[in-house]
């Protein structure tokens, strides 16, 4: 297990190794930061051509409040790979629960998420994490989630 030192950028194609997630569900396209043990910042480049917005709201698109809280979870997922290193890579992560859900502004086409994640804390294969996604540096949805880190 990896502690304590800053991770740089983990690419598209480096998450796609570390979790199982595909098109049209994944929904981290970049990883900027991680400490391993403690933190990540995750990247979501929200675009029209997601298929959810044909149906929330074809009017005026509006990220899905789920699916913003489940960019939360795959970003969790690359900093607890990250953290126990290859042996957990292709591992899924099942919500065992999610609390304190709050959505303070739409996420609309063109807005880029930072993803922000926090480890509260972890025994054996349950995780707990603090989430927050903002966009332009105001807070857009929070959360507090509980996962269990499962063999395929």
């Amino acid at each position: 297990m990896s502690e304590g030192k800053t991770i740089g950028t983990i690419d598209i194609l480096r998450i796609m190794k570390m979790i199982p997630h595909r098109y049209p569900m994944l929904l981290v396209d970049r990883v900027v930061e991680v400490i391993p043990d403690k933190s990540a910042i995750g990247i979501k480049n929200v675009t029209m051509n997601e298929p959810h917005f044909q149906g929330h709201f074809p009017v005026r698109p509006i990220m899905p409040g789920v699916m913003i809280v489940e960019a939360m979870a795959q970003a969790a997922g690359v900093l607890v790979v990250e953290t126990l290193g290859g042996q957990a890579e292709g591992k899924l992560v099942y919500f065992m629960s999610i609390e304190n859900a709050r959505f303070r502004r739409p996420v609309t086409p063109g807005d880029q998420m930072r993803i922000h994640i926090t480890k509260e804390r972890n025994r054996g294969a349950v995780w707990r994490f603090i989430g927050e996604a903002k966009v332009d540096d105001k807070v857009v949805a929070e959360a507090t989630f509980t996962a269990m880190i499962v063999d395929e």
